[in-house]
């Protein structure tokens, strides 16, 4: 039988609020805690938009303690600052508001409770906008620049922030499922990085995508 998942749910909208309480009250694959996060297995946020009032309020969740979040959100900005700052806070799925039935909520929370990421690609896109610049110089010539992602690591890391799953990225580089599994973790694990998303956002704010 599949765990019930602990989830906490922040809203400053009582009506918001109320509305997430009612689709996921009844649902037997997750419960709902009082109201304190070290209860809680997963934190749902609802939101109008990302704003640096959300993300303030995502920050102290976060370093309270770090507890995997959904975010649900009304309407998207176009500030990719914003929307990287979501990534950096713990958010691990993201859903519009309209699209938030109690199946979808639920599909979105179990991907937060693996560590996993399940970012709308129009949000993503959001998040891509800003980046211009060039790579970090990183290392002097002849030394190796942990740092930096390989020309590999960057088309990868390109197909994911384009919504691609892991069998069309590998078909696309004519690569193996696991060769690409295998540059993605490379990249988490030599980067300090927690999941897809956050490899994304990273190579967002370097500069490696266009």
């Amino acid at each position: 039988m599949q765990r019930r998942i602990s989830v906490m749910i922040h809203s400053e909208d009582p009506v918001v609020r109320s509305g997430v309480v009612s689709l996921l009250g009844h649902r037997s694959d997750v419960s709902l805690a009082a109201g304190d996060p070290a209860d809680a297995s997963v934190l749902v946020v609802c939101a109008d938009v990302v704003d640096g009032a959300v993300l303030g309020v995502l920050r102290r969740y976060w370093r309270a303690r770090a507890v995997p979040t959904v975010l649900v959100v009304g309407r998207t900005s176009s500030s990719g600052a914003e929307l990287f700052g979501v990534l950096e806070c713990g958010v691990r799925a993201i859903v519009h508001r309209q699209e938030a039935s109690a199946d979808r909520l639920v599909r979105a929370i179990r991907v937060a409770d693996r560590g996993a990421g399940d970012p709308p690609p129009d949000l993503l896109g959001g998040i891509l906008v800003p980046a211009g610049r060039a790579p970090r110089a990183g290392a002097a010539s002849g030394e190796l620049a942990l740092t930096r992602l390989s020309q590999r690591e960057i088309d990868v890391v390109g197909l994911v922030a384009e919504g691609l799953e892991t069998r069309e990225i590998a078909a696309k580089l004519s690569y193996s499922e696991r060769t690409i599994k295998n540059v993605l973790q490379g990249v988490m694990l030599r980067l300090g990085l927690r999941n897809r998303p956050h490899v994304v956002a990273y190579a967002a704010r370097e500069g490696y995508l266009r």
